[in-house]
């Protein structure tokens, strides 16, 4: 009798087959949703993954079925040698996507070429080269938007993502969706999210409701595009334009019925939901040489049916104990 291959379900009958990979806490932008006021306290090197820790956990993975893993930061490509590990990573046939702030993408585009990596989320929250800065803390906007230009010129599948904060970009909504009038883009409003040290209230919210009517009223008639099976976003169309666009409305309508998503930090950790503040060492088992199966598909098991149990609101006895964005992984 064959055995029956493992995979990672949860105790809601959901299967898990989307990995996000975090490679560094490290980000050469100070994005202030993301990345606390006072900075965090990098991880000691020594409990970072390595690249082959990485390239063994990508292959259990896989091996239980997961068959999308999306590299993130901090910003992926500050890791040393990430050409080396996209390359091996693309030998085990999986999709291969990432997130990346785009400022160093031009050294990596012929490579994603040659290894089939075509699908490129990139963060860009404004097209305001001075709001950039101050979004950011730091003066990359040209580059960044050359790098686009040219991952579009490349055929790549460019998401542009966009985190909606009131006062700071919620005038820029149709200025975005003005970009897919002729380019073959996706852009993807993402509600503000909650996370240790990023001082949010929902005052400075957007919500889905309102960036489709601020939409619609420029634009019109407005297609709502069939959403992939385990979409984080609800998808639609202008009538006539090239491109999409996407929202994620985590706060206000949440995806997580569906949900197939696991996240592993840079220092080895299971996360079950973004909004997790409980995790799964993977590393120290790892390095100690042990099966590796049945302990991440123990911790799949504690998964909570929808944002970690804050199934009503959003918590900050909750989410203030969770990690930061940056160093949880994007």
């Amino acid at each position: 009798m064959i055995e029956e291959k493992k995979k990672i379900v949860d105790n809601f009958g959901r299967p898990h087959t989307y990995l996000r990979i975090s490679l560094t806490d490290r980000c050469n932008l100070r994005c202030f949703y993301c990345m606390p006021e006072e900075g965090i306290e990098l991880m000691e090197k020594s409990n970072i993954m390595t690249l082959e820790e990485i390239i063994d956990l990508a292959r259990t993975f896989r091996d239980l079925g997961v068959d999308t893993i999306r590299l993130t930061g901090g910003e992926p490509l500050v890791r040393k040698n990430f050409g080396y590990l996209v390359e091996e990573l693309a030998k085990l046939g999986v999709t291969l996507k990432i997130t990346t702030n785009g400022i160093m993408l031009d050294r990596y585009l012929d490579l994603f070429q040659k290894i089939g990596l075509k699908k490129i989320n990139l963060s860009l929250d404004t097209l305001d080269k001075a709001k950039s800065v101050f979004i950011t803390k730091r003066d990359y906007f040209d580059r960044i938007w050359k790098n686009i230009q040219q991952a579009l010129e490349m055929d790549m599948e460019v998401k542009l993502n966009i985190v909606l904060i009131k006062g700071v970009n919620d005038n820029e909504i149709n200025d975005f969706i003005e970009l897919t009038k002729n380019k073959k883009l996706t852009v993807k409003f993402i509600e503000f999210m909650p996370f240790k040290g990023n001082k949010w209230d929902w005052s400075k919210g957007v919500s889905e409701k309102e960036i489709l009517d601020i939409v619609s009223e420029k634009f019109g008639k407005i297609e709502e595009l069939k959403n992939p099976k385990h979409s984080t976003s609800n998808n639609f169309k202008v009538k006539g334009h090239t491109g999409s666009f996407s929202i994620v409305s985590t706060i206000t309508n949440p995806f997580c019925s569906e949900c197939n998503r696991i996240r592993v930090t840079a220092d080895g950790k299971m996360k079950n939901c973004l909004f997790a503040n409980s995790e799964t060492d993977l590393l120290t088992p790892l390095r100690n040489g042990e099966e590796m199966d049945n302990i991440i598909i123990n911790a799949i098991k504690t998964k909570k049916y929808s944002r970690d149990g804050m199934d009503v609101k959003m918590d900050p006895e909750h989410y203030e104990k969770n990690r930061s964005m940056i160093s949880i992984g994007g």
